[in-house]
């Protein structure tokens, strides 16, 4: 049979302000208390230390964006091995004069970078202008190996596409982490938010279903106002959950309250379960050219 793996992963999801300063320390705040209560491996939300800017086009906030090494990795550092945690954390990276990326860091529970994943997918739609802001990553789909494991880390709007979370497993991925900052139009009908948010968790469970792996999202919460006044601004919804290799459910946040959600799993399981359910050992890599294909017209 094989071996267990039994990882504690704390989740920390909370509100941003535009005090750069307040973020970090509610967000080291959430580590401090997951890592009391045992956990190993710590997931931030999305862009974790400002507002979520990309609501507008407006070069002043090229400004918040820093280096990778530099001054939230240094402080994250020192944290991680003070407390002998890896943490997985989201950054707008500058990486030369004109060229930016939404990327989350990887760091070592000895406070050094294991590495980097530079988000693919870069949305381009009312309230969520990133394509303004962010260069597509070149970082490719490889697991960043860690004390904790191999971690798959994706970004955002990459949970929605199903080849990245297969490439990342097929690297030999043993979870997929995913910082998330999304939420609500206030002016949208609530049916329509209640399917909105649905698909999130379905998308993200299914990725789970099909890889055989765990998957944990880690999504903001709170109102954040559209600067320029565009728009009503947007609702995060939270919710941020882990589950596990079958795609169950083993934790969730609220959709409008901080959390800390620390949970145990068993990267031990996802062979057990990838026994029983053999997709990889299944596929038709034989058949799948079409994949590479804009559409088949």
């Amino acid at each position: 049979m094989p071996t267990s793996q039994r990882l504690k992963l704390g989740v920390i999801q909370h509100a941003c302000t535009d005090d750069r300063d307040t973020n970090l320390r509610r967000t080291m705040e959430g580590i401090n208390r997951a890592c009391a209560q045992g956990a190993r491996l710590v997931l931030l939300q999305e862009l974790h230390n400002s507002l979520y800017f990309c609501q507008n086009e407006d070069v002043t906030c090229f400004d918040l964006a820093e280096s990778i090494p530099g001054p939230t990795t240094e402080k994250l550092g020192e944290l991680a091995s003070h407390l002998n945690v890896v943490i997985v954390a989201s950054l707008f990276e500058r990486r030369r004069a004109g060229v930016y990326h939404n990327t989350a860091v990887v760091i070592e529970a000895d406070g050094t970078i294991a590495g980097i994943y530079r988000k693919m997918h870069i949305p381009d739609d009312p309230g969520y202008y990133e394509k303004f802001y962010f260069t597509p990553g070149d970082t490719g789909f490889t697991p960043i190996d860690t004390s904790a494991g191999r971690l798959g880390v994706l970004v955002c709007w990459d949970q929605w596409y199903p080849e990245a979370a297969r490439l990342m497993t097929l690297a030999g991925a043993d979870i997929l982490l995913y910082p998330s900052a999304i939420g609500w139009d206030s002016t949208d009908a609530d049916e329509v938010k209640q399917r909105q948010r649905d698909a999130w968790i379905t998308i993200q469970r299914s990725h789970a279903i099909a890889n055989g792996l765990p998957v944990a999202a880690c999504n903001r919460t709170g109102h954040e106002d559209d600067t320029l006044h565009h728009t009503t601004g947007i609702d995060f919804w939270g919710s941020s959950f882990v589950c596990g290799p079958q795609g169950e459910i083993l934790a969730m946040a609220d959709t409008d309250q901080p959390a800390n959600l620390v949970v145990e799993i068993d990267l031990g399981l996802n062979e057990d379960v990838r026994r029983l359910w053999p997709y990889l050992r299944d596929r038709r890599i034989d058949s799948y050219q079409d994949l590479t294909l804009r559409m088949k017209d």
